[in-house]
């Protein structure tokens, strides 16, 4: 799913609530949300990284109780285990910066726009090297407010080549 895609089927609500959508979609996250805002959209980029933070926060909370509460229980099932076997082994790999600095290195995890990098697999990794809630909050909020700024960047000098 791209953001153009996403834009299309959120076609016909207000800019901003697209925003918060798109930051708390898995894989867009803030590096798809802050370019759709401010390249297509044609926001306010301090808008744009506000609202974007905003949206890409609000799943913390929820992954990190679901994972704390639930995989237990949904590990029973056979195809349910598969999947979070792969998510784990997955995570594990692109996570080992976290466990080295742990809320340092998760705010920096979170905080690089690359692939596979971003909240949700930051909460993924958090949960897997057993980090409180709060704390990581905390740095996935400043995480994400670095890679929101470093999107504002880019997407402003993608602007100024054109």
């Amino acid at each position: 799913m791209n953001s153009m895609f996403l834009v299309e089927f959120l076609k016909g609500l207000p800019n901003w609530l697209i925003i918060l959508i798109t930051s708390a979609t898995p894989v867009i996250e803030v590096r798809g949300a802050v370019p759709l805002g401010i390249i297509a959209l044609k926001m306010s980029p301090y808008t744009v990284v506000i609202l974007s933070v905003i949206g890409s926060l609000i799943p913390v909370l929820p992954i990190l109780w679901f994972l704390n509460t639930m995989t237990d229980r949904f590990r029973k099932i056979k195809w349910i285990d598969r999947f979070f076997e792969w998510l784990f082994t997955r995570t594990k790999k692109r996570s080992a910066i976290i466990e080295d600095l742990e809320l340092v290195g998760l705010a920096l995890f979170v905080g690089i726009p690359f692939p596979g990098t971003g909240v949700w697999t930051g909460c993924v990794a958090a949960y897997l090297l057993g980090l409180k809630p709060l704390p990581t909050f905390i740095a996935a909020f400043i995480g994400t407010i670095i890679a929101s700024l470093l999107m504002m960047a880019a997407s402003l000098g993608f602007i100024n080549l054109f």
